[in-house]
């Protein structure tokens, strides 16, 4: 019998925080069964994968919130979408199942850095939102992504951030004769896409691999900077990948970009990709959110600014020399190592779920 089904109706099964808590649950003997969007080739190692029907889209979404959880075969249902959670809470009830849900982002906060989230579609949005929260503290285990996120109160919250697993990583090695930066991650431009395009336009010694699924919104915008920026060929959008796919790119990369725009939910936030920048050895070029900049400044890891311009002038000195580069790029990897304790914050989330089953003999 599944031990666990994992269920969402809008992540792909590439998802990098999916992969995360369903490798510790695997390595741990525990049987897993993942039913979302995606193809098999990029599901996590040892699990029993299902394809969620339809397609994206709103309405395909809702009819993948009302059945995904009846299909769920797992004596734990864990979702991961937010609009999952109250017909995934009315299942559990009406299965006998327990219940997991794990907020990776403050959603409400998280909807004011959406185009689409406006008028009456987004105060639907916005009261789903508050919902499937409060829905969430009710759960028989409420992980979150970090200290920030709600809810505040729940039955039993964890806080499970989004540490880096070693698992599908690999150290950048020696850097390339050729000045290369990554980003590693949701491409839209409040995540920096249209300032590492400009970074790239002021930078002509640098090569840029964005790897990542772009937002429907900026599609356009890149596809005609592709077609008319004589740039062009230094920046290579690769798209969605599976972590570990995405991770190799990185091998001998110089930095990583991490530029969130002060929105309302990534003003408190920490990315997973600076945690896992620092891991491999990356420096990190950050714009300066409060906790991000702390932490670079802390670890002396990277570069610190929100300004395209000053961002290039940077990286064309480091292109002249790299030596301050190099040992930052040390610094990253020394202070992921001593800081950074993966295996202790995965390991209560699994304790957490064995805990969670034990009950349902």
């Amino acid at each position: 019998m599944i031990d666990v089904s994992v269920i969402s109706s809008a992540h792909d099964v590439a998802d990098a925080r999916l992969h995360r808590l369903v490798n510790v649950l695997v390595a741990d003997g525990i049987r897993v069964e993942v039913i979302c969007l995606g193809e098999a080739t990029n599901a996590p190692t040892g699990v029993e994968f299902h394809k969620a029907p339809g397609v994206r889209g709103l309405r395909p979404r809702l009819v993948r919130d009302l059945v995904l959880p009846f299909r769920a075969q797992g004596r734990v249902i864990m979702t991961l979408a937010p609009d999952l959670i109250p017909t995934a809470f009315f299942a559990a009830k009406l299965r006998r199942r327990l219940l997991v849900t794990d907020i990776y982002e403050d959603y409400e906060q998280l909807l004011k850095d959406r185009t689409w989230a406006a008028g009456i579609k987004g105060k639907l949005a916005i009261f789903v939102a508050r919902l499937s929260t409060k829905i969430a503290a009710r759960a028989d285990l409420t992980t979150v992504a970090d200290v920030q996120v709600p809810p505040f109160q729940a039955k039993q919250r964890l806080v499970v951030r989004n540490l880096p697993d070693l698992s599908f990583l690999q150290p950048s090695g020696e850097m390339q004769s050729k000045p290369r930066a990554i980003y590693v991650g949701d491409v839209r431009s409040s995540r920096g896409l249209r300032t590492m395009l400009e970074i790239a336009n002021k930078s002509p010694g640098w090569n840029i691999d964005i790897v990542g699924s772009i937002a429907p919104e900026d599609q356009k915008f890149v596809d005609q900077w592709v077609a008319h920026s004589p740039n062009a060929d230094r920046v290579r959008f690769y798209g969605r990948l599976a972590p570990a796919e995405s991770w190799k790119i990185a091998e001998g990369a110089w930095i990583g970009f991490s530029l969130l725009s002060p929105t309302p939910a990534f003003m408190a936030a920490m990315p997973s990709k600076l945690y896992e920048y620092m891991a491999i050895g990356l420096a990190v070029v950050s714009t300066p959110l409060p906790r991000c900049a702390e932490l670079i400044r802390q670890s002396k890891s990277g570069f610190v600014s929100a300004d395209a311009l000053e961002i290039s002038e940077q990286l064309n000195a480091w292109a002249l020399d790299n030596r301050e580069l190099a040992q930052m790029r040390q610094n990253a990897a020394s202070y992921a190592a001593e800081n950074f304790d993966s295996r202790a914050e995965y390991l209560a989330f699994v304790s957490a779920i064995k805990n969670l089953l034990a009950g349902t003999r």
